[in-house]
């Protein structure tokens, strides 16, 4: 009996801790991301298999760089009619020399050059096509996320957060066993979409849960750049891990392996978040009210350019190294392991920086920095040269994200009331927008201005929406915001009594 009530009471304590909480939402966002990014390096190689089931697409790269030496040895020679005497002398070389012409030779070559040049035409052909079906699978998963969230943001309100941040562990579980076992483009176009879904509930329930139970501002700060750094862990993790396993075990096994671990969160959700319906007492602002609030909007906004150019990459990348280095599976999911590593770094450094610098201020650095990165990623020609502006990238964007995150939830405090749901479900659509439109742009943008062009557009679009930043240094309040209504009120009723009054003299 004294055990029992000493594991009620333990339970009791962990159910009550803000930390657990944020090690479960942290662990959530962990896994969704890791589900999005393992499939990067994945999805192409796969898709290129079902059309060519004959040749995989490494051995098409191989096949490419070798072609010259393969063809150059397996020609054969015509017999010589060899009339010299054998006296010790260089035969061989006297053979090649007397019984293949100079105009031979050249035909040899320029029939393997021309035949090389032809494949790998047709592979660069093939390659753009399948950046747009790439993209538009990418995408999905997105443009589904941003249609739930505004369902998902209200009913928080209604029901609480526990039940919607469940429900997104089931459908996630739901998702990687179709992704485990989908073998071909429209299942694994149904496994990406349906996770938007489960994406959707995880993000807008944790990150609300997280703003709730961490009420002052520096520490709801925190608090959000260490479960971002959950996010960012996952998306480090994703594209190696999916890369690995894909070449050595098969594709199924990073998707189980998934499957696994989401298995032991929702478990764990379940033992401690105790899923049910929670009613708000608060008055929760609508979400019009917030929809038409410029300054979320300009917060939202920075996270969707922020995101957008790494959007952009992942699906137009990998290909876009196949075409101009020759890279293998496993290179380029670890193209993205600078950019995760620094991003991790990013949103850990400026959760508690940001807040003493000024989110604004570290925001529009980011932006800027984003920029620069994004012009630097076309001028590679070694995978090598790829390192620096991806890791600038990466941390750029961790500067972005957790300044913002909490600055929605500090937006609202001060301008609306504290509840959270709404506001988060707006800050996902924003991350969303970006990780929609990059990836669904990307492959037509590829095909009609071309990959360097298509980095220098949205690096362009950052340096133009940075300065939007300083409009969040000093944002009024609720009560400057009455005072104003107020005033305005005062004087439009002053205006009126005085023509009043013109009239009747």
């Amino acid at each position: 009996m004294g055990g029992g009530g000493w594991l009620g009471g333990w339970l009791q304590r962990c159910r009550e801790s803000r930390r657990l909480v944020l090690v479960i939402v942290a662990i959530a966002l962990l896994l969704d991301n890791m589900l999005l990014t393992t499939v990067v390096p994945i999805i192409p190689e796969f898709l290129y298999d079902i059309r060519h089931p004959n040749a995989t697409l490494s051995e098409h790269l191989e096949g490419a760089t070798q072609h010259t030496t393969t063809t150059t040895t397996t020609t054969p020679f015509p017999a010589p009619k060899c009339q010299c005497p054998n006296n010790g002398s260089n035969n061989a070389l006297e053979f090649l020399v007397t019984s293949t012409t100079p105009a031979d030779i050249i035909g040899n070559m320029t029939n393997a050059t021309s035949l090389k040049d032809r494949e790998n035409e047709q592979r660069h052909k093939e390659l753009l096509e399948e950046t747009v079906a790439v993209g538009m699978m990418f995408a999905s998963k997105a443009f589904v996320q941003l249609l739930a969230n505004p369902i998902v943001g209200p009913l928080t309100h209604k029901i609480g957060y526990s039940i919607p941040m469940f429900t997104g562990f089931i459908i996630m579980f739901l998702s990687t066993l179709i992704f485990a076992f989908g073998r071909s483009y429209s299942v694994l176009f149904l496994a990406r979409a349906l996770q938007g879904i489960g994406s959707s509930c995880s993000s807008v329930s944790g990150m609300g849960m997280l703003a709730e139970r961490y009420q002052d501002d520096k520490e709801r700060g925190n608090a959000m750049g260490i479960a971002l750094g959950g996010l960012a862990l996952g998306v480090l993790i994703g594209p190696p891990f999916g890369g690995v396993m894909y070449e050595f075990v098969g594709k199924s096994a990073p998707f189980l392996v998934l499957s696994a671990l989401a298995l032991g969160d929702g478990l764990l959700q379940l033992l401690m978040l105790q899923p049910s319906v929670v009613y708000t007492e608060a008055d929760p602002p609508s979400l019009k009210a917030l929809v038409t609030d410029p300054y979320i909007i300009i917060a939202a906004g920075a996270i969707t350019f922020a995101n957008m150019g790494i959007a952009m990459l992942e699906p137009s990348l990998p290909i876009w190294m196949m075409d101009t280095m020759g890279a293998s599976r496993w290179k380029q999911g670890a193209t993205f392991l600078p950019a995760s590593i620094s991003y991790l770094i990013g949103t850990n450094l400026f959760g508690p920086l940001a807040h003493k610098m000024g989110r604004w201020l570290a925001s529009m650095i980011g932006l800027v920095v984003i920029g620069v990165c994004l012009m630097c990623i076309p001028l590679a020609t070694k995978i090598d040269h790829l390192i620096v502006p991806n890791a600038g990238l990466g941390f750029a964007i961790g500067m972005v994200d957790s300044s913002m995150m909490p600055e929605l939830g500090y937006l609202v405090d001060i301008r609306h009331s504290a509840v959270y749901g709404s506001v988060y479900a707006i800050g996902d659509v924003a991350f969303c927008l970006g990780f929609a439109i990059g990836p669904a742009l990307s492959g037509t943008l590829v095909n009609t201005i071309g990959f360097e062009w298509m980095l220098f557009g949205i690096a362009i679009l950052n340096f133009l929406y940075a300065p939007l930043m300083y409009f969040l240094r000093a944002p009024p309040t609720k009560e400057e915001k009455k005072s104003l209504i107020i005033g305005e009120k005062s004087s439009v009723r002053y205006v009126t009594y005085q023509n009043e009054e013109d009239g009747e003299q």
